[in-house]
């Protein structure tokens, strides 16, 4: 008979949740109640909301930096496998520190929520808009092909320009952004910070350019033949192959 786990020896309604349980209260993230849950499925779920607080940035309720780059690993390792395009976009809001400096750090604040909301509705479920930090955001777009990854970037852009701002002060806001973008190369293993270092570079140019504008690499060609794509990933290879007890 295996012995008993500790935590199958807790009393979990003995532990200190207060201050989980406040803050996820803060975050709006759903618990059940606390009156009728089982001590086990609520712990479960403050786990639960804890792990998914600390996956969001607390300004914008969007990815955080550290969840950001875990979604580029994943998606790097994606592209090398099946070498579908992927367009990574850097964004950063254009003469931030004047809105801090006319309307105050609290309007700073309400206009970085109000681009962050702007961003998400520009996106597919499937694409990943981060805070990355400051006023410069980061968003992902998984399959996402060259011949639509300038018009997905000028789309999010016009998104930010075409609405201003209304702030609680009374005042309107009318904020353009900046971005930069980059695919991954497809077919090769990169890594996160050369990724993330192309595309920078590439908003660096759009704001030395004038801001409020898109820039884009030249999405490089893929070295690699279709016949080596066959050979790394093809099972035809083995189709001469015989299987033992086959007839």
């Amino acid at each position: 008979m295996d012995r008993p786990s500790e935590l199958s020896l807790l009393n979990l309604r003995d532990l200190d949740l207060e201050q989980a349980l406040s803050l996820l209260e803060q975050a709006g993230h759903p618990l059940p109640p606390q009156a009728d849950a089982h001590p086990r499925v609520l712990l479960q779920a403050v786990i639960d909301g804890l792990c998914d607080l600390s996956l969001r940035d607390a300004l914008t309720g969007l990815a955080n930096r550290r969840h950001f780059r875990a979604v580029l690993e994943r998606e790097i390792d994606r592209v090398a496998r099946t070498g579908e395009a992927a367009l990574l976009l850097i964004l950063d809001i254009d003469h931030f520190k004047h809105i801090n400096d006319t309307y105050g750090h609290e309007a700073g604040d309400q206009v970085i929520q109000a681009v962050g909301r702007r961003l998400a509705e520009c996106v597919r479920p499937m694409d990943t808009v981060a805070r990355y930090g400051g006023e410069e955001f980061a968003i992902v777009l998984p399959n996402c092909q060259p011949a639509f990854g300038l018009a997905v970037a000028e789309r999010m852009r016009q998104a930010v320009q075409e609405h201003p701002i209304l702030l609680r002060s009374g005042h309107q806001a009318h904020v353009t952004v900046s971005l930069g973008g980059a695919f991954a190369p497809q077919w090769v293993r990169s890594s996160v910070s050369l990724w993330m270092e192309r595309a920078d570079l590439q908003l660096y140019c759009a704001k030395t350019e004038g801001r409020n504008r898109v820039c884009l690499e030249e999405t490089p060609a893929s070295s690699v033949t279709t016949e080596e794509k066959s050979m790394l990933f093809g099972v035809s290879l083995f189709s001469d192959l015989e299987v033992p007890g086959d007839e």
